[in-house]
């Protein structure tokens, strides 16, 4: 293989033409080469960062962190790679957690509704409401803005 174009790049990848621009728009991702008429060449070694991208990515890596790695992973110091995959799996482990207690609440509020009857009597709406007993069981989401 002498070199790919960009539709050949995004199908050995599977992904679509649009998410190899994105990616070279954010910096991960820059053609081989380019030909005399502008069109955009790329490699071996393009199509497995494309497809490291890919994969962190599917590990819930932000592109932020994408980056990271990918600088990381050309300096060869893997503890610092180690460091970053363990703060993952730490923000993956309280997301799930977050996640089950929105699970435990909202199996509550199911299970106290009779699923009949006035609405302004249903527990679901009075919890989402701020009113009831469930109410101060539920978790907030955050300000809009505000980081994770």
């Amino acid at each position: 293989m002498d070199s790919l174009g960009i539709g050949a790049l995004a199908r050995k990848a599977g992904v679509r033409i649009d998410t190899v621009r994105y990616y070279e728009r954010s910096g991960l991702l820059a053609p081989k080469s380019r030909l005399p008429s502008g069109y955009r060449r790329y490699g071996l070694g393009e199509l497995a960062r494309l497809r490291f991208i890919r994969r962190a990515q599917g590990l819930g890596f932000s592109l932020r962190e994408i980056r990271e790695l990918l600088a990381l992973s050309r300096g060869r110091d893997v503890a610092r790679v180690k460091r970053t995959a363990q703060a993952k799996l730490a923000d993956v482990e309280a997301r799930i957690a977050a996640l089950q207690r929105v699970r435990e609440g909202l199996a509550t509020l199911i299970a106290a509704c009779p699923g009949h009857g006035d609405a302004a009597d249903c527990p679901i709406l009075q919890a989402l409401g701020g009113e009831g007993p469930g109410a101060s069981q539920l978790p907030h989401s955050p300000e809009p803005g505000a980081e994770r």
